[in-house]
């Protein structure tokens, strides 16, 4: 799979380029972000899952760049229908082929090694890559930070999400209760043996620590890292120390691909 577009844009940082790119996902053209160490060596690669919807949790470079920064390739795509790209989200419905499509392109890159693909989803991205893990078992770990692990959960929780969801989704979980199941097959993550990390605050009242539980009873090789003060969104000193703890805690993994 190859970029139908690779546009170098600014970089806050000297050392990494950074190129918005557009690729095909399904019969769409899509958007993300691309950041790459300039240095022209091997890496490991890094898929970054954004939460939210639209404009809500986009892609923000500084994060990118942080994670490009430990020495990560990093692909962060917007999610169809955003920032000129083609179609329209449906939160984590066809729209998790653009995460499926995205981790392809990433593993094509010429200095990704083949053996450290990884991917982090935040918040709505923890489901997108569960998702992504579902349909490739390539991955070498994967990290659900403030994770949304089941659709149902976040539909019974987010009352203020809830119009949203129905006009995205078509209903509601009582009355179509496959739709949502689809969106966060939570029974599947049982046959994930990729292991996972989940970073989770336990005042989160976005994406509640019961996300990281649920998640955490089914997938058999789980790492938790559960923080009693935080909520879905970390303090920043906290932040940039966690991100490293995790950067390192990916580089440890490898996947056997014989």
């Amino acid at each position: 799979m190859q970029t139908i577009d690779k546009r170098r844009i600014p970089s806050p940082h000297s050392k990494i380029h950074l190129y918005e790119i557009t690729y095909i996902s399904g019969p769409y053209k899509v958007k993300g972000l691309l950041a790459e160490p300039k240095e022209e060596k091997e890496y490991p690669g890094l898929l970054y899952l954004r939460g939210g919807i639209h404009n809500v949790g986009m892609v923000r470079i500084q994060r990118i760049i942080q994670w490009a920064n430990e020495g990560f390739i990093v692909m962060a795509p917007y999610y169809r229908g955003n920032r000129g790209g083609e179609g329209m989200e449906d939160f984590a419905g066809h729209d998790r082929e653009d995460a499926i499509a995205a981790y392809d392109l990433l593993a094509t890159h010429p200095h990704v090694c083949e053996e450290q693909r990884h991917i982090i989803g935040f918040s709505r991205g923890g489901v997108m890559a569960l998702l992504t893990m579902l349909a490739r078992d390539t991955v070498a770990s994967a990290t659900l930070w403030s994770g949304v692990s089941d659709m149902t959960l976040t539909y019974e929780e987010r009352v203020d999400l809830r119009r949203m969801m129905k006009r995205v989704i078509g209903g509601t979980p009582k009355k179509y209760p496959e739709r949502f199941e689809w969106r966060g097959p939570l029974k599947k993550y049982s046959s994930i043996k990729t292991p996972l990390l989940l970073i989770h605050g336990e005042k989160d009242h976005h994406v509640t620590i019961e996300h990281a539980l649920r998640l955490q009873k089914e997938a058999p090789n789980t790492e938790a890292w559960f923080f009693s003060n935080y909520r879905h969104h970390f303090p920043a000193e906290a932040q940039r120390m966690i991100l490293k703890d995790a950067a390192q805690w990916m580089k440890n993994k490898n996947v056997n691909l014989v």
